[in-house]
């Protein structure tokens, strides 16, 4: 799939550069990858392009500073708003400037702050997969998964294997059949490439206070088995957002859209065509 990606590298006022694949045409749907060793836009979304696609979307996807083959500043902090606001200019160079966001975990994150703080970039509709930022910072640090997370990212340690691990812990295990060679090795190369700060001087807000300002429809899923970002905060924006649907799915971990490829799919093409 990503042999068939265009690919153009964006450069930003304070000259990062960030790097933003693209296929399909029509109404532009930006999908925004979470965190992690490895991550990027297409390795997160690899079972995803193609259904947007056929459903006549114009498919982004960028890589966040710090990963895939954006630029990977070392000794910084990694702010949200860093990520916002390099993303919100890097899509304005590539000559995006609305649409609808479709964000991952820290992604999710992303997305929200775009919606309440980025009015230059208009937001249709957001997709948002176990999202983060809606609870203090620290509490993500009392999940089991996190713990499982800890490795020898950035060492000269780090291995494939290790590699492989670290994907497998963010899937039940029912779905562990799709950490493929090709995604294991493909993330392997990515985290080889980057900074330990990008996820140890992270800093990340509460946005869970201002769902209530959301006003675009949201469209929210879930893993029940999501051992980052507990499922219960799904709660927080049937409570807070004024045009909100929900939807949980059994037997599943941190990646929604990996781990139930097909119905997130059916249903969040069915959401931004409704």
């Amino acid at each position: 799939m990503t042999s068939e990606l265009s690919r153009r590298v964006q450069t930003v006022s304070d000259g990062h550069e960030i790097s933003i694949a693209e296929r399909g045409e029509g109404p532009a749907v930006v999908f925004i990858h979470g965190s992690g060793p490895g991550a990027s836009g297409a390795s997160n979304f690899r079972e995803n392009v193609q259904a947007f696609v056929d459903a006549g979307y114009r498919v982004i996807l960028p890589d966040l500073v710090g990963y895939g083959q954006s630029s990977k500043p070392d000794g910084i902090d990694y702010p949200l708003e860093l990520f916002t606001r390099t993303l919100v200019e890097a899509l304005a160079l590539h000559g995006v400037r609305g649409g609808s966001l479709v964000g991952n975990s820290l992604g999710g994150g992303i997305a929200l702050q775009i919606a309440l703080d980025h009015p230059e970039f208009a937001v249709d509709k957001l997709i948002l997969m176990a999202p983060g930022c809606v609870a203090e910072q620290a509490s993500y640090f009392t999940m089991p998964g996190i713990a499982k997370m800890r490795s020898g990212f950035g060492s000269p340690d780090f291995n494939v294997e290790e590699q492989r691990r670290l994907i497998g812990n963010l899937m039940h295990p029912d779905s562990l059949h799709r950490v493929t060679d090709t995604l294991v090795q493909e993330r392997f190369e990515v985290a080889r490439t980057q900074s330990r700060d990008v996820i140890g001087r992270m800093k990340t807000p509460n946005l869970g206070p201002r769902l209530s300002e959301v006003e675009t429809p949201v469209f929210v899923l879930w893993g029940l088995d999501d051992a980052f970002c507990p499922e219960a905060h799904a709660r927080l924006f049937l409570e807070s957002c004024p045009d909100v649907r929900c939807m949980t799915f059994g037997r599943t971990g941190h990646w929604v859209q990996v781990e139930r490829a097909e119905e997130f799919n059916r249903y969040s093409v069915d959401f931004l065509r409704g």
